[in-house]
Parts: structure tokens; C-alpha cells; sequence
């Protein structure tokens, strides 16, 4: 029949009156966004890379190159998210080279799903693909259990409900090339001030029809270090020293050295009897 199953509920529920803890659903702790404008499209991302609760990388990159025109803007696992892209990257270059033609963005999107979709959501790779191909600007979303979305607008990851907040209310037909590369700009520092997985600077891709992609490394640094306003730096001396004693950590001992020669039978020269 069709509809809904809740096997899965039922079996959790036992499982937690048994003892065991409930699965919980995974934070991917970023904020991408895509845009399209005229005649291009527009891909964005913080540089914040976490691990738990620690900030692991403050600048890392997560606009990743699939080919000359496509590229994509990861969340979740950063091992999973790099090493997915690699591959999509060689396969469509070997696509590219056996079919003559340039490559499609549908076409990665439709490698990237066939893939993940196999993993069930185990490998973590949610992705925001865009490029330019023969048909014009593409943007699409891909989550890590193979589903994919289409729009002029899309956004990923813990930020993506303040992303979205501004796309929604800054996006208009018929964007220029600068008011996208602001909107998208504008939409990943919502997510950085207001989600504590995503931070630091903001990373921005820019596909045009027949030119080549540029990537905007640091687009905008939000969050620069200020000067301090006070020196914590302390002179020798200002401190007093009322004690001190310095103990070895190993007691010199003396030997004496010896050398001996030890002759086996084994090096003993054999002499015909």
C-alpha cells in the first residue's frame, strides 16, 4: 500500500525503552547559497569549518571546481564533500572527452545524485551545483540522500534559514551581475551572525556565459582581527623570582668502553682438507 511507513519509529521507540539512544540528526554547520542572474550564476560560502563545537578552520574552502564552467559549494562532511567533487570532476572530464562536447550541468547533477543516492545519506555531502553549459545559467541542490531542487535561488547547511530570509526578500527578476554578487554576499553574513556552525570570511564563484569562472577568495572579512587596544606584553624582571633551584633530569654516569672482536664459525674461511 502506499503512504507513509513507520517502521522506523516504532523500532526506535523500542530500542529507547530498552536503553539505547536515539539516532539524532547531524548539524552540517555551514551556510552556501546560489543565485542566477542575467546572463550567469552566482555560488557563495563561509570559510568556518567546525568539529563539534570547536572551530577546526577559520578559513577553509568549500567552493569546490568540477570543471572549467561548473562548480559547487559544499555542507557537511568536509572529507566527504571534497573527495565527491574530485570524483565528479574526473568522471565528467572523461565524459567531456569521450562524447566530444563541453559538459552539462544537468548531467553532474544527475552523476552527483545516481551517487549519493547508492550511500543511502551516509556519505555527507550536501551541495549547491552551478555553472554555465550550451543552455544557458544553471543552479541546483543536491542533499546527501540523493534529492535534488531547482531554482533561481537556493540555500544549504545550519545558516541556510537566514540565507534564505534574505534571498527571499532582496531577490528580484533580472539581477546584474553586482547586485547578485551583494545578495549572495549579504546572505552568507546572515548565516554568520546568526548560526553558531558558520563564521569567518565569505568565498564567492562567479559563472558567466562564454567567460571563464572566477573565484572571489575572501570576498568580504567580516570578522578581521581589530587591534588590541592595550599591550599585554610584560618586561623581563617585572615579575619577581623568590626562588630557584635547577635539578638535573638525568644523573651523568660514566662507562668505560670497551672493544672486543667476536670471530663466528660461520666467517671462518673454508680451506680444503
Amino acid at each position: 500500500m502506499p503512504g507513509f511507513n513507520f517502521d522506523n519509529y516504532q523500532r526506535n521507540n523500542f530500542l529507547a525503552s530498552k536503553g539505547y539512544p536515539i539516532p539524532k540528526a547531524t548539524s552540517t554547520g555551514t551556510t552556501i547559497v546560489g543565485c542566477r542572474f542575467d546572463g550567469g550564476v552566482v555560488i557563495a560560502a563561509d570559510t568556518r569549518a567546525t568539529e563539534g563545537d570547536i572551530v577546526a578552520d577559520k578559513n577553509c574552502e568549500k567552493l569546490h571546481r568540477i570543471s572549467p564552467t561548473i562548480w559547487c559549494a559544499g555542507a557537511g562532511t568536509a572529507a566527504d564533500c571534497e573527495f565527491v567533487t574530485q570524483l565528479m570532476s574526473s568522471t565528467l572530464e572523461l565524459h567531456a572527452l569521450s562524447t566530444g562536447r563541453k559538459p552539462r550541468v544537468v548531467t553532474c547533477l544527475t552523476l552527483l545524485k545516481q551517487h549519493l543516492f547508492k550511500y543511502q545519506g551516509h556519505v555527507g555531502a550536501y551541495l549547491i551545483v552551478a555553472g554555465v553549459d550550451p543552455t544557458g545559467p544553471r543552479l541546483f541542490s543536491i542533499h546527501a540522500h540523493g534529492s535534488t531542487d531547482v531554482g533561481y535561488y537556493l540555500s544549504l547547511g545550519s545558516g541556510s534559514m537566514a540565507a534564505m530570509a534574505v534571498l527571499e526578500t532582496k531577490w528580484k527578476q533580472s539581477l546584474t551581475k553586482d547586485e547578485a554578487m551583494s545578495l549572495c554576499a549579504e546572505a552568507i553574513e546572515a548565516g554568520i551572525w546568526n548560526d553558531l556552525g558558520s563564521g569567518s570570511n565569505v568565498d564567492m564563484c562567479v559563472m558567466e556565459v562564454d567567460k571563464p569562472a572566477v573565484l572571489y577568495r575572501n570576498y568580504r572579512t567580516p570578522n578581521e582581527r581589530s587591534i588590541k587596544e592595550k599591550s599585554y606584553k610584560f618586561a623581563r624582571g617585572t615579575t619577581a623570582v623568590l626562588k630557584e633551584k635547577i635539578r638535573p633530569v638525568v644523573d651523568a654516569v660514566q662507562f668505560d668502553i670497551f672493544e672486543e672482536t667476536i670471530i663466528r664459525d660461520s666467517d671462518k674461511m673454508e680451506i680444503d682438507s
